[in-house]
């Protein structure tokens, strides 16, 4: 048992990591609010538990929905002590041959969803001067994967917002946390994946495969749920918990390799960036002094 019992709000634990994060959460004895979108879903969750597992019936693509459940959860349960943002689903499929309406339905869950749950729990958290906001993002957040753009477009949006919110809400004793994981042993790549038609053949070589081998690891992957849920538990107990959570052995290398290749271009290309900048003095070896054509009557240099 935990020696600090919390309240925790976890969105979509129905299947998944978030189900894995909901039991090992109560199994170290604290209360947990679990959100599903189904009526089944939801007995099945508070079977769990016949005191600390509470569910909420909530579709997290409806803000206002959002704010009534979280703000009726503050009330009628406890104080939100952390929140895990975990809802979300995959989108595969090349861009070119992905609809935009697919795209936009993709980061309203991943992004949006995530977005406004975050929102709603802060004022309660702010005004204690105390909580943790955690959301699930992927390796694709933090490195980009051929045939699942619309998924990593999504998670790199969320990472973003959730370190900017992190140096925000620092101040007030609130960490914030993207978690990252790699592949798990879960149904994201099988009934939780929507899968794009195919229309293109330009790209049957490079994405055939790809689809293929998804296919074939699912339900065979890497990752242990239920020890990333120990490992997600681990860092609620730890006084400075980390930013970024990468979970899987896969998730660390395709990310390390996805940060080695930024870190290539920024080498490589270091002088060019630091071209654009206006100059204290031109030299002879600036790249682009030759194909600058600047307005009539502006001075190459206007002071110091």
């Amino acid at each position: 048992m935990t020696d600090t019992a919390r309240t925790i709000l976890i969105t979509g634990v129905s299947s998944g990591l978030g189900r894995a994060f909901a039991i090992a959460a109560l199994d170290v004895g604290h209360t947990v609010v679990g959100t599903v979108r189904k009526e089944a879903d939801a007995a099945a969750f508070t079977a769990l538990h016949p005191e600390r597992a509470h569910v909420r019936i909530l579709d997290v693509t409806d803000d206002a929905e959002v704010r009534a459940a979280v703000d009726e959860v503050e009330q009628s349960v406890g104080p939100i002590d952390v929140l895990i943002a975990n809802a979300g689903y995959g989108l595969e499929g090349t861009f070119e041959e992905t609809p935009l309406a697919d795209l936009r339905t993709q980061f309203d869950v991943n992004v949006f969803g995530a977005a406004a749950t975050v929102q709603a729990v802060l004022p309660h958290m702010r005004a204690r001067r105390r909580g943790h906001v955690l959301a699930v993002t992927s390796m694709g957040g933090l490195a980009g994967f051929p045939g699942v753009s619309a998924y990593c477009g999504s998670k790199y949006a969320l990472e973003g917002i959730l370190e900017a919110v992190g140096k925000e809400v620092a101040s007030f004793n609130i960490h914030v946390t993207a978690i990252e994981p790699g592949s798990f042993r879960t149904d994201w790549a099988g009934r939780s994946m929507i899968r794009t038609p195919r229309t293109i053949p330009d790209y049957d070589d490079l994405f055939e495969p790809i689809r293929a081998a998804r296919r074939r690891a699912s339900g065979r992957q890497l990752g242990d749920p239920a020890r990333a849920a120990a490992a997600v538990l681990h860092i609620l107990d730890t006084p400075s918990p980390p930013a970024h959570l990468v979970l899987g052995s896969d998730a660390l290398r395709l990310i390390r390799a996805g940060r080695d290749a930024v870190d290539h271009d920024l080498n490589t290309w270091e002088g060019l960036a630091r071209s654009t900048d206006f100059p204290q003095e031109e030299t002879a070896d600036d790249p682009l002094r030759s194909s600058i054509r600047r307005p009539p009557g502006q001075r190459v240099r206007e002071g110091h």
